[in-house]
């Protein structure tokens, strides 16, 4: 494996109107696993699924990419479930998640992870209830020293009943991270002055790198010390933006890898022009995501098919 991901698996019930659902596989850590596991990276995921009909059912979906699953637990208790209705001003989310299987991840001892993994990514929901939030950030302070950490928090308002106090969470976290994905409604929510200014601060307190998703505007990398370099985004036709952010955390991931950067010094050693093509190879498969329904993100080669066409035109 040279990517791991960790946090909640649950089912998506996406609305399509008249309060009619359409249910798929979700959750951020695992949607993301699936996509860089489809750019041709060996993949693992973490989590607790349950032994419910949903749990089944992710269990197969998981299978079914590629993913190694040799850290996957059981457990009786639900699924989580995840209710989408999108709208103008974007999607609304609701919850059903106390009590549930992945929610409920506290293995004892925490899994070693091999020395072959580079990268490991938390964040999203699973940070947001116990027991899964404090063991989930053990064990990522147990493997900091020996690998990447990215961190997208992927927050959801409708579950922080606490706005400081989750602000005053999310800063205890960035020490433990080299790379922070955020969306631009994330930091929106964050934020407490300006962003630029907001996103000077993260950086001081750990991350070599910032990452912020723009939407249809591109998306943005801080890097300390330096200018913010930007990419504009693919002109695609959207059909659903589920899946996108975590399309490009995943697309980060995958490019990282194939420049054979798998230690965190070597993320000092990347210059603009780098930072650049990660930006667009990023953004190029979170666009591709978007022209299909549900978090579908590409493969390899549909991505270098994509790449070749915004070359040339």
């Amino acid at each position: 494996m040279k990517s791991v991901h960790i946090g909640e698996a649950l089912i998506d019930f996406s609305s399509i109107g008249e309060m009619r659902y359409q249910g798929r596989c979700g959750g951020s850590p695992m949607n993301t696993a699936i996509a860089v596991a489809r750019l041709g990276q060996p993949t693992g995921y973490i989590t607790q699924l349950s032994t419910d009909m949903f749990g089944e059912r992710l269990r197969q979906h998981i299978i079914a990419n590629g993913l190694d699953t040799r850290f996957l637990l059981s457990h009786p208790a639900p699924t989580t479930l995840a209710f989408v209705e999108h709208g103008e001003h974007g999607n609304r989310y609701q919850f059903l998640a106390n009590g549930s299987a992945d929610f409920l991840y506290a293995p004892d001892p925490l899994p070693n992870l091999p020395p072959d993994v580079a990268f490991l990514q938390f964040g999203s929901v699973s940070l947001l209830f116990e027991p899964s939030s404090s063991a989930i950030t053990r064990l990522v302070a147990k493997h900091r020293g020996r690998m990447i950490v990215v961190l997208d928090p992927n927050v959801r308002p409708t579950l922080i009943p606490d706005r400081d106090d989750y602000c005053r969470r999310f800063r205890g976290w960035l020490p433990l991270c080299h790379i922070l994905k955020l969306s631009d409604e994330d930091a929106e929510k964050l934020c407490v002055g300006p962003m630029d200014d907001e996103i000077e601060q993260w950086l001081a307190l750990g991350p070599k790198v910032v990452f912020l998703t723009r939407g249809a505007h591109g998306a943005r990398v801080y890097v300390r010390g330096q200018s913010p370099i930007e990419t504009s985004a693919p002109k695609v036709t959207v059909a659903d933006t589920v899946g996108a952010g975590d399309t490009f955390t995943a697309g980060l991931i995958a490019g990282l890898l194939e420049r054979g950067v798998n230690q965190s010094a070597q993320l000092d050693e990347m210059r603009s022009k780098d930072w650049h093509e990660l930006l667009h190879f990023a953004a190029c498969a979170a666009a591709l995501c978007c022209t299909r329904e549900g978090a579908a993100p590409p493969t390899r080669a549909e991505l270098a098919d994509f790449l070749t066409g915004a070359k040339t035109a």
